[in-house]
């Protein structure tokens, strides 16, 4: 087979094309027969391999100095096979058992289980883009690929940044990072094991989402980014697929970002901003006055419900209210969740940090709520609240607060601080339920909006 990958990328130097694949198909039938007749019998076989025939130019990585290639599309866009096809380009030599530039990879998604199903043997994965006398094994118990040249690729959750600590290599392949619980966590743990070689090199492959850790890449000066429509790939795409995502998101906020991959910074109109919520970063937290978790619980309890909000923010509410400070502690939401589990979670929370008081939204469950925390602790000090306006109108009051500067994030809060800049006065314009937003809300009404109402004032202009 090596004849076969020299002859074919000597024939495209030659042709001067990137894109072999399209100048075939527009070719004459002459010149594609003569084409094909010039290739040797192993050639032929070879060229459904040989990836930069068939790529898309935004399949190919960018020219330069660079350590990080953002692939950056739509659903179907054609990023996994890009990606698969990068790490092949990586550990293949000349011959099956020669060594590539790279020796050791690091495969690296957000369980497990999708790294094996989508990465090594999804339909696009490195499996299936391997010609058979280069085609790595799976190690299951070891949990990586091993190449007939002696290269490794070895699996990494992202839901334990911890297991980065100590491996050491000379490139990864990083899937999906923008929908990532713990994102910042792993990329700066990768970061530190991507010290082997001349010149180590990460591949990331997303659907853009307005989270930090992405938009602190795409910033980065050693970073290069590619981006494509979903469209882009359509000849391998179902046309009803197309026509019907199309008939539904085109012009949406959804569909510009899941569709068309561009990367949506904020929803116009916003209370909160990026920008903003950047700012408020912090990085030590304070001794607090006091410490609310607030949950904002599912209409039912299955694993088709909303998600339950549970937020832990804590705050020092010495002196007049003006010098009063909160952080964002936690976002301990959980997803599909029964009464029991989310009221679990609620109360864990509260342990983890110690806190004050819980705080929860009645308006849908009543004295339900209730009832099953304190199933679990019955001494918990908690009280119910009832919405009586709009989210918007009740989240005017808490955005005041970031406005002043009074309200910080430690990192890690992603999840959370993407809903809010979609929360509007007018009300949420994203999809689905804000119920992380509503449990920050509560917790902060609780913690500085109410009692700040209490102070009278001549109170306070006599104490500020």
């Amino acid at each position: 087979m090596p004849v076969s990958f020299t002859t074919l990328r000597s024939t495209l130097r030659q042709r001067e094309t990137r894109s072999g694949a399209d100048w075939l198909a527009s070719a004459t039938p002459q010149i594609q027969e003569t084409f094909l007749n010039e290739l040797s019998p192993g050639a032929l076989l070879a060229l459904p391999y040989l990836f930069e025939f068939w790529a898309l130019e935004h399949q190919l990585p960018p020219e330069g100095d660079w350590r990080t290639w953002v692939i950056m599309g739509g659903r179907g866009a054609g990023k996994t096979r890009a990606g698969a096809e990068w790490v092949r380009a990586q550990v293949e030599g000349a011959l099956p058992t020669d060594p590539g530039r790279a020796r050791r990879i690091a495969l690296v998604g957000e369980t497990i289980e999708q790294v094996r199903e989508v990465m090594v043997f999804g339909e696009s994965g490195i499996l299936a883009c391997s010609p058979p006398d280069r085609r790595p094994q799976w190690r299951a118990t070891r949990k990586l690929l091993e190449w007939p040249n002696g290269a490794t690729a070895q699996v990494f959750s992202a839901h334990e940044p911890e297991g980065l600590r100590g491996p050491q290599f000379d490139g990864a392949w990083v899937d999906e990072l923008a929908k990532w619980k713990k994102a910042e966590g792993t990329w700066d743990m990768l970061q530190f094991c991507l010290r082997l070689g001349d010149e180590p090199r990460a591949v990331v492959t997303t659907t853009p989402r307005n989270v930090g850790v992405l938009k602190s890449i795409l910033k980065n000066r050693s970073t290069v980014v590619t981006h494509a429509p979903t469209e882009a790939n359509r000849a391998h795409l179902a046309a009803s697929f197309l026509e019907e995502v199309r008939a539904r998101y085109a012009g949406t906020r959804l569909g510009r970002q899941e569709l068309d991959g561009v990367l949506l910074e904020d929803t116009q109109g916003a209370l909160w901003t990026s920008g903003a919520l950047e700012r408020a970063r912090v990085e030590d937290v304070p001794e607090f006055s006091r410490i609310v978790v607030a949950v904002d619980p599912p209409v039912t309890g299955h694993a088709g419900s909303d998600e339950c909000g549970i937020v832990v923010v804590g705050a020092v509410t010495d002196g007049p209210p003006q010098n009063w400070k909160a952080v964002v502690l936690e976002d301990a939401t959980v997803s599909g969740a029964s009464p029991q589990k989310w009221a679990e979670a609620a109360l864990d929370a509260f342990g983890r940090h110690g806190a004050d008081r819980l705080v929860a939204e009645v308006n849908q469950g009543g004295d339900l709520v209730e009832t099953v925390i304190r199933q679990i602790d019955p001494l918990v000090a908690y009280r119910g609240v009832r919405a009586s306006r709009g989210k918007g109108a009740r989240a005017e009051p808490v955005a005041a607060l970031y406005e002043q500067g009074r309200v910080g994030h430690v990192r890690g809060l992603a999840e959370l601080e993407e809903p809010m800049c979609q929360m509007t006065a007018r009300g949420f314009e994203g999809r689905g339920s804000p119920d992380r937003v509503d449990a920050l809300v509560w917790a902060l009404f609780d913690l500085m909006v109410e009692p700040a109402g209490k102070w009278s004032r001549p109170q306070i202009r006599t104490l500020g």
